[in-house]
């Protein structure tokens, strides 16, 4: 090892640079040419449902997709979209899918939940524990959240959407040193039937674009405050 460390610094003395590692990225490799730091990959994984998946529109219609786009127009090359929404899937079904999402490159987790677990009346509580608990699973691996409210259906009675409603506030306020809250997935969308499918549950390609300008600012601010700016 002493053999190793005297080669290196012999090297940097010497001004010679660096072989080229085997594990080097191209990013890397550039930077290291250049004299330049390479910016830091970030990789921002979506935790969804249907909504997210985009149920209904073509995969790039689907709004995690139209923010990978406006990332890209705004130069941000180093930041990825994974899109891991799954239709029917409900706070249960994303906490037990989670761990074998996060890949060491995820820094950034979009929480959009909860909207199969009011539809099927589910407790309140239980739909609230779920979300904590991915929240803290996310904070373990040193990974921002951002929270996309839910609302629950009026068919369920107003003590129900009240407290459907006040679980999602008291997440962003008990976590809020790593959350972002975003009150409402379908602020804007939801109720307009030109920015929904026939089923006036899942956004069309005008209510996804709507969803993706909401949310695009809030995730742009946590990559350039992490310092991931392209």
């Amino acid at each position: 090892m002493a053999g190793l460390a005297a080669c290196s610094i012999r090297d940097a003395a010497c001004g010679r640079p660096p072989a080229r590692g085997a594990d080097q990225t191209p990013d890397q490799i550039a930077a290291a040419e250049t004299g330049t730091t390479a910016p830091q990959h970030f990789k921002i994984l979506f935790l969804g449902d249907s909504l997210t998946a985009g149920l209904g529109l073509l995969s790039e219609e689907a709004y995690p997709n139209l923010i990978q786009q406006k990332f890209a127009a705004e130069g941000y090359s180093n930041v990825e979209i994974a899109n891991a929404g799954v239709s029917g899937d409900t706070t249960a079904g994303g906490l037990a899918r989670l761990p074998d999402m996060l890949e060491a490159d995820v820094r950034i987790l979009v929480l959009a939940l909860g909207g199969n677990d009011a539809l099927r009346g589910l407790p309140v509580a239980q739909t609230r524990d779920n979300l904590a608990k991915i929240i803290e699973t996310a904070r373990d691996h040193n990974i921002m959240v951002l929270l996309a409210g839910m609302e629950a259906p009026t068919n369920l009675g107003e003590d129900y959407q009240e407290g459907f409603h006040a679980a999602f506030i008291k997440l962003s306020r008990d976590y809020h040193g790593n959350v972002v809250y975003m009150p409402f997935l379908l602020e804007g969308v939801a109720g307009h039937p030109e920015l929904n499918q026939g089923d006036g549950i899942h956004p069309n390609k005008a209510g996804a674009a709507i969803i993706a300008d909401h949310m695009y600012p809030k995730l742009r601010l946590i990559v350039d405050q992490l310092g991931g700016g392209g």
